[in-house]
């Protein structure tokens, strides 16, 4: 589990916005606990005697005594107690009987509450998902199967012999064997998180005056993009161990072969000296309103293995201002852009690599930014300038 912050428990008020009755069902699970650190939980149909000054004080001060199931339920339930989670929590349960059952004013912590107590794997799904919009850094993977066979959403079954091949690497690697696989489609791609621990980490704290350790296994979440179009499947982990395990075991449990996924796609980025300023043309890419290029860095290799950086608000405008142009030598490695999306308010960065690497602001936006590189010529074999 992540570190344990419970910044939106932190106050009383907070506490209060949650129905009474469903807070005290939350936590009277570990009604010891919270006598045993001096609050009473009283009855459900009670209405009055709960403290919540001195259970906002427990709930910020957590010790060795804290049950690891009440500190992992609060840690869930925190993190998907805003506004986003309010409305992706009401998309999951949308048409079912948990909906039906929730009053129409139940705030967003009141919300994930009742949601947990119903079906905790909804908000672990809901806080799962979240990580789609964390900075992401890609290395892309294709099949040569031709013609490419059909994608289906992998069942119950296969996920679970998938999740136990996940664990057995993990275990065996020291990161705890207890991983969970959540499958999203969306936008014409399949994307795959991947819930996993890490190796243990110490933490130096405090108790009784006393200076101690409390040892935890962090969370990780890595990320998958499947392409049917293209066979093609994107990746963020952390390590290249995580990654080749990843590149097999996906393809022997969505296809039946461990090498499916056997050849990394690559990006070129000669079209930035091809034909110049036209490679960020995006009149023809719904959602793109335009294209600068801020960052090339060129490889002239030699002795000392040089490598020259050009880097500006707008290059290619600097350079027609100069009557300039890119160098003709030397091999371009590395290119940031700065693109800005239709109903965004600032431009986003993008970063390509010249092997196998993109970068991205946002995971959702890398299915609008993938067909712009491929009408530009920048992925190899999509068509465009590098196949010419």
């Amino acid at each position: 589990m992540a570190t344990f912050n419970l910044r939106r428990f932190s106050k009383p008020e907070m506490l209060r916005r949650i129905d009474r009755k469903h807070l005290i069902a939350f936590l009277e699970p570990h009604a010891a606990y919270f006598s045993a650190r001096g609050v009473e939980l009283p009855p459900v149909q009670h209405e009055d005697g709960l403290d919540y000054n001195a259970l906002s004080h427990i709930l910020l001060t957590p010790d060795g005594s804290t049950p690891d199931d009440l500190a992992e339920a609060l840690f869930y339930v925190n993190e998907v107690s805003t506004p986003e989670g309010f409305d992706s929590i009401q998309d999951e349960i949308a048409g079912t009987d948990i909906d039906v059952e929730i009053g129409e004013n139940a705030a967003p912590a009141d919300l994930a509450i009742q949601v947990w107590m119903a079906d905790r794997e909804i908000i672990e799904k809901v806080h799962a998902e979240q990580f789609f919009m964390n900075v992401r850094s890609f290395e892309y993977f294709k099949t040569k199967k031709n013609p490419l066979p059909d994608f289906v959403l992998p069942s119950e079954e296969t996920l679970a012999a998938l999740e136990a091949d996940l664990d057995e690497w993990f275990s065996k690697k020291r990161r705890g064997k207890y991983s969970k696989v959540f499958v999203y489609p969306k936008e014409g791609h399949t994307w795959f998180l991947v819930r996993h621990g890490k190796p243990y980490a110490r933490e130096a704290v405090i108790e009784a005056g006393e200076s101690t350790s409390q040892y935890f296994r962090p969370e990780k979440f890595d990320v998958l993009a499947y392409n049917p179009v293209i066979g093609e499947i994107r990746m963020n982990a952390e390590t290249k161990g995580e990654k080749e395990l990843y590149r097999k075991k996906f393809g022997f449990h969505l296809f039946g072969n461990e090498e499916f996924f056997n050849e990394r796609s690559r990006f070129d980025l000669e079209p930035l000296r091809q034909i110049g300023e036209d490679a960020l043309l995006c009149d023809d890419v719904d959602g793109i309103e335009y294209v600068r290029l801020k960052e090339v860095q060129v490889f002239w290799g030699g002795a000392h293995k040089d490598v020259e950086i050009r880097r500006s608000e707008d290059i290619f405008a600097s350079l027609r201002d100069r009557g300039a142009s890119l160098p003709g030598g030397g091999k371009i490695i590395k290119a940031s852009f700065q693109i800005k999306f239709e109903g965004s308010k600032t431009p986003r960065s993008v970063i390509l690599s010249s092997g196998n690497r993109a970068q991205f602001k946002r995971d959702g936006d890398a299915e609008i930014i993938e067909r712009w590189l491929g009408l530009r010529g920048f992925i190899v074999g999509a068509g465009g300038v590098s196949d010419e």
